[in-house]
């Protein structure tokens, strides 16, 4: 089998290679492909921590469609033109080398965890329950089945749990998709969350890795763009759907 000329993070099935993004350079992402694309609502359980996704409204992806990355379209998702003359600066400050290469590691007595902060999109997953840095410490298959959960459930894939014996990521094959996260616990709109090994090329032409979870920016406030770092919190970007 033929390598792939880009990185495909260890544990990540690629997409079909006609399923892809383009960061244009300041301005919209461009889809590549028919993947769908839902409103992805973070829900809570009983004690107000997120624990699963809601899927909602579905939108029509076409091969070549716009979406918004600056956050002042007024057609969101979709982009309207209005990067043009946004108060935003969109240009790429995300940095090509592996994810795991500025991780840190923290080692369990059943499971490893690898984490890459500069990747958090503030989904708070990993904090159900005992946190997960925590969960991967304590010794019992319910606390590594824990923190495999809340691992799986970072949109961002900032984490990763790993097997100690086999030393290869607990990771589930997810299908191609495109999710709109919805944050209304902290009264908010999040990014456009990838899932399923979608490639993101860049402006300069140049694909970043390829990960299982991946979440863009799509309020135009991240330091780490396209990559989403959690502002959209604080500034409690709204998109109106």
């Amino acid at each position: 089998m033929a390598q792939s000329p880009h990185e495909v993070q260890i544990g990540t099935t690629e997409s079909d290679p006609s399923v892809f993004i383009t960061v244009t350079a300041n301005g919209p992402y461009i889809v590549h492909g028919t993947p769908p694309l839902h409103l992805q609502t973070i829900t809570p359980d009983a004690t107000g921590h997120s624990w699963t996704y809601e899927q909602g409204r579905a939108f029509a992806v076409k091969d070549g469609t716009a979406l918004c990355r600056c956050g002042h379209s007024k057609n969101k998702p979709y982009c309207d033109g209005s990067h043009r003359h946004a108060p935003v600066d969109l240009s790429e400050t995300a940095s090509f080398d592996p994810l795991l290469q500025h991780s840190t590691e923290i080692d369990g007595p059943m499971v490893a965890l690898t984490d890459n902060e500069r990747y958090c999109a503030f989904a708070r997953f990993c904090d159900s329950g005992e946190q997960i840095w925590k969960e991967v410490t304590i010794q019992g298959r319910s606390h590594a089945d824990a923190a495999i959960r809340m691992a799986h459930h970072c949109p961002s894939g900032r984490l990763l749990v790993w097997d100690l014996q086999t030393k290869q990521p607990l990771e589930q094959p997810m299908p191609v998709a495109l999710g709109l996260i919805e944050d209304p616990q902290q009264g908010c709109s999040g990014p456009l969350a990838l899932q399923g090994g979608i490639r993101v090329v860049s402006a300069s032409g140049r694909s970043y890795e390829v990960r299982n979870r991946q979440t863009l920016c799509r309020c135009g406030a991240s330091s780490n763009k396209p990559f989403c770092d959690g502002s959209h919190a604080s500034i409690k970007f709204n998109d109106g759907l």
